[in-house]
């Protein structure tokens, strides 16, 4: 049995280091997952990597992580469907129409908005914003980006927020496998102590009010201020050929096109949280949900697009395998990232960065360490929601034996998570967010850093303060 010790840290830092300094996610996370088995299982580096091999195939064991990645190859589909039927230019024209977006700043505060209103769960929210916004900071020349910063603030952020949706499916079932007697009330009790979130979700509105460019933000938009869209080398998360051209809308684009699979896809995840949780939402499950919304909301767009003869059955099944394999990138990042994550906890990455610390810190400073730490474990296995599974009983453990507001820890351990999830490269919803506005992933991840960073440090010291007038 393998005992949690410092070299248990090492394979999530090496796939993160290597992914910032190369640029290649892939094989970075393919280094980490390697050295991983290597450390676990005591082996030498050509047996350890049958191991890695193994553990990578073992992802498609889970059936969550399978959900997850057909998940993405039928999303791509799904956005090819919308671009080809006209969707997308049609949605666009309509807002031009009617005054709602007649400039770049229009554009940002679409997207803004589009995040904070959509909040079933964030892979959806970053989709939709995405989708509806980036032929529009094309067009006015605003950088992807920023469009990336800007959805991945608005997504995860609101989703850990909101009770009904998958997130809060999952926290409230962790509350209660903690023996937490109310789970429900201790989560929207937590909401005001969500410090982070709410920190970042107004510092990027902030953003856009003042047009504040930081750093490799500021670079990225001089750059498509100039007319490149990317940088020279870069690679976005989706193939080009499957996006708008940005080409005029004719009177066979209509809105409807791209605005009724995505109103189908919103109102499907919570039925399928309900279904699958035999009428309470909080039992659903949050995989087989998001899984069954996207496939609904693609039959949909198939219905319409067929009922008015825009493309022929055929021709729908070209596009639809065209869109899929233009995510065929993200799905194999995805997949690495869930193997490493695997291996992060057989470990106990989780487990030993948060031993460290458990029994030695004062009470005054218990909030803003667990933030801290359960930053640092987002951060190194890429998954907020890995992060709540080893973090949230432990928070609860501590809170209950010192007779502490579970709350106010709860809140402190969402927003570390949601912090170290925001920042990480190897995070699902990063890398999304990078899909989602056809950006190089790398690019995404150093201009986005130095904001997080800063709403990080806000979060921080506010636990900070709680601690010491609350605590």
């Amino acid at each position: 049995m393998y005992e949690a010790n410092f070299l248990s840290v090492l394979p999530p830092l090496m796939a993160i280091v290597l992914a910032i300094i190369t640029r290649q996610v892939i094989l970075s996370l393919s280094m980490g997952i390697w050295i991983g088995f290597c450390i676990l299982q005591s082996v030498d580096p050509i047996t350890g990597i049958g191991l890695a091999l193994d553990g990578v195939v073992n992802v498609f064991s889970d059936p969550g992580d399978t959900r997850v990645l057909m998940f993405t190859l039928i999303i791509g589909g799904l956005i090819a469907t919308i671009e080809r039927s006209g969707g997308v230019r049609g949605f666009i024209q309509l807002l031009e129409q009617k005054n709602w977006v007649s400039d770049g700043q229009g554009a940002k505060w679409l997207a803004y908005g589009t995040g904070i209103v959509v909040f079933i769960e964030s892979n959806i929210t970053l989709l939709i914003a995405g989708s509806i916004s980036r032929p529009l900071f094309d067009r006015y020349k605003i950088s992807r980006e920023k469009l990336a910063y800007i959805i991945d603030s608005t997504s995860a952020p609101i989703c850990v927020m909101i009770p009904l949706n998958a997130w809060g499916a999952v926290i409230i079932s962790l509350l209660g496998s903690s023996a937490i007697e109310n789970p429900i009330d201790i989560f929207i009790y937590a909401i005001p102590f969500n410090l982070y979130p709410i920190t970042v979700i107004f510092f990027s509105a902030f953003v856009i009010w003042k047009g504040i460019d930081i750093g490799p933000m500021k670079k990225a938009e001089q750059r498509t201020q100039g007319g490149e869209k990317l940088w020279s080398g870069a690679t976005p998360m989706v193939d080009p050929s499957i996006l708008s051209k940005n080409e005029k809308a004719t009177e066979e684009d209509k809105a409807r096109f791209m605005i009724v699979p995505i109103l189908v896809m919103v109102i499907s995840m919570p039925l399928g949280l309900y279904v699958t949780g035999d009428g309470v939402i909080s039992d659903g499950s949050g995989s087989t949900s998001v899984l069954w919304a996207v496939l609904t909301a693609l039959m949909a767009s198939w219905i319409l697009v067929l009922q008015k003869k825009r493309i022929r059955l055929d021709e729908l099944m070209q596009i639809f395998l065209k869109g899929a394999g233009g995510l065929l990138p993200v799905a194999m990042i995805l997949l690495f990232a869930l193997a490493l994550g695997d291996v992060a906890n057989l470990l106990g990455t989780g487990e030993y960065v948060a031993q460290l610390a458990q029994e030695t810190i004062p009470i005054a400073l218990l909030l803003p360490i667990l933030f801290v730490i359960s930053g640092f474990i987002a951060f190194s296995i890429g998954s907020s929601w890995g992060t709540f599974a080893i973090m949230i009983p432990l928070g609860m453990q501590i809170a209950l034996s010192l007779d502490l507001n579970l709350s106010m820890f709860l809140a402190a351990v969402l927003s570390g998570s949601v912090f170290g999830d925001h920042a990480s490269p190897i995070s699902d919803t990063t890398v999304v967010a990078s899909m989602a506005s056809a950006t190089d992933h790398i690019d995404h991840v150093r201009t986005q850093l130095p904001y997080a960073l800063i709403s990080g440090g806000i979060a921080a010291i506010g636990f900070l303060v709680v601690g010491v007038l609350l605590l």
